[in-house]
């Protein structure tokens, strides 16, 4: 019984190690110059919108993985007695989903002035449920059999990616690579075990490379007929090129189930994507190597500058999808983790889960709204900056802008009054340098230089400025 659990812990942590994608990864930059100034570009947004939605919206529960039968929190519900009747009904939702309250133009015209500047949508989630117009499954939003049909923006993906192109925005398609509701990956055969394919790919090599051409025409089609893309975000991390050992180990009568090379190609499949789109970040998630042009921390901040492209995506509210009675993550905190974020070199990835009638909450409207007040006036200290030494210190965040200029933010606390003095460790301007208050550009700051530090003077006015509620920015230019 210990040689099984201890073979099991290990295959977990391998297994963990491929599907988590967390801040320690190997980053291995695209050799492209092309992609290589398309990421550059990328690092000087900072902030977008994540977007999960599909039918599931319509039970208010989490996207997806409630038809995964394996033993995780987020997985099948306790309240489930029959997992296969639970799926039936999962996988009907498609045909009563009706969002006729969908306006992605208010969408849009809400993210951009929140200062969003992308926007990455869930076209296919592991479910296998379509939100576009492929030609390749009837599983899709645009089926004769879902509600939603007749609708003239029944290819939600397409009015999406208009709608935000419109504003300005860099248009991104989330794309699942492992897909639940096709038969060569979990064949109907047999009964799914966990997220991977339930039969033998050494066995039945036939029924995997249909799901590999079937994986490659749907990315295609979305290459192909939905205009630039600006960035691919390709989820599953389970599905990708694996060394794995032939034999299959037998412990105390138990028979562990190995891991198996899900390999689809992708060096294959990049290059086909990039005749199509030559400027497409592809985000191959947790899979290193070169298809991964930025790493995604999912719903955490690192606690250290990463020194490699990267983004945090984070929920606003409730869950990934969307959630009754879900409240809204405080715009202040928003902005902090923008800030934090920044500073240690990435860009936020804010998720809004839209309804089963196409509408988002209406708290999520404030709160962006609150947000992109703030960046009206401060926003030099978040988009095309990059991180300067010390990074973080306390309540201070620093950034730097391309012409020099030092921003250190000071992240206010509810109800906080600004210090009167502020003692900022590890960074000393130049003898020369001018410090000003964005916002007050007018009102010079004084201060003074002690050992590895110095200190801001604030008179009462500087103190108490009323349009930083959430943060104050300091910008520090050398004369």
């Amino acid at each position: 019984m210990r040689s099984f659990l201890l073979l099991t812990a290990l295959l977990t942590l391998t297994i963990t190690k491929i599907s988590a994608q967390y801040e320690g990864q190997t980053y291995i930059p695209d050799p492209d110059p092309l992609i290589q100034k398309r990421i550059e570009d990328w690092q000087d947004i900072k902030f977008g919108l994540l977007m999960h939605w599909g039918p599931y919206s319509q039970w208010g529960i989490v996207e997806s993985w409630s038809i995964c039968p394996e033993d995780e929190p987020w997985c099948v519900p306790d309240t489930v007695k029959d997992y296969f009747a639970y799926k039936k009904k999962y996988e009907n939702l498609g045909k009563t989903f009706n969002p006729t309250k969908f306006d992605p133009e208010k969408w849009a015209k809400a993210a951009k002035n929140a200062g969003m500047k992308y926007v990455v949508f869930t076209t296919k989630h592991h479910d296998g449920f379509c939100m576009f117009d492929t030609q390749y499954t009837d599983y899709k939003i645009t089926s004769n059999d879902c509600s939603f049909h007749t609708n003239p923006k029944s290819d939600v993906t397409r009015a999406i990616f208009d709608a935000f192109r419109k504003e300005g925005l860099w248009v991104g398609a989330y794309f699942s690579k492992p897909d639940w509701h096709n038969n060569d990956y979990w064949w109907q055969q047999f009964p799914p075990f966990d997220r991977n394919p339930n039969y033998s790919l050494k066995n039945y090599p036939e029924k995997w490379n249909n799901f590999k051409t079937f994986t490659h025409n749907q990315i295609m089609e979305l290459c192909s007929n939905y205009g630039k893309l600006d960035i691919l975000w390709l989820d599953g991390g389970q599905v990708q090129k694996i060394e794995v050992k032939e034999e299959t180990p037998h412990i105390n009568g138990f028979q562990i189930k190995k891991m198996q090379n899900q390999d689809i190609n992708m060096d294959e499949l990049v290059e086909k994507i990039r005749t199509k789109q030559p400027e497409v970040i592809v985000v191959d998630r947790a899979v290193v190597g070169k298809n991964q042009n930025y790493l995604t921390p999912e719903n955490h901040v690192p606690d250290r500058m990463l020194p490699y492209p990267w983004e945090s995506c984070m929920i606003l509210g409730g869950g990934w999808s969307f959630s009754f009675d879900a409240e809204m993550m405080p715009s202040r905190k928003v902005i902090h983790l923008l800030c934090d974020i920044v500073a240690k070199g990435g860009n936020l990835l804010l998720n809004i889960g839209p309804g089963p009638d196409g509408t988002w909450y209406d708290d999520a409207y404030i709160c962006l709204e609150e947000i992109g007040n703030w960046l009206k006036f401060h926003g030099d200290a978040i988009y095309n900056t990059r991180p300067i030494a010390p990074y973080f210190d306390n309540k201070l965040r620093f950034t730097q802008g391309k012409d020099g200029s030092v921003y250190i933010i000071y992240l206010l606390d509810e109800g906080e009054i600004l210090p009167s003095k502020i003692k900022v460790n590890g960074f000393i301007p130049g003898e020369k340098a001018q410090i000003n208050m964005l916002g007050l550009d007018d009102d010079v700051v004084k201060w003074n230089t002690s050992e590895n530090s110095i200190t801001l003077s604030l008179t009462k006015k500087q103190s108490a400025t009323t349009n930083a509620i959430y943060a104050v920015v300091f910008k520090v230019v050398e004369k």
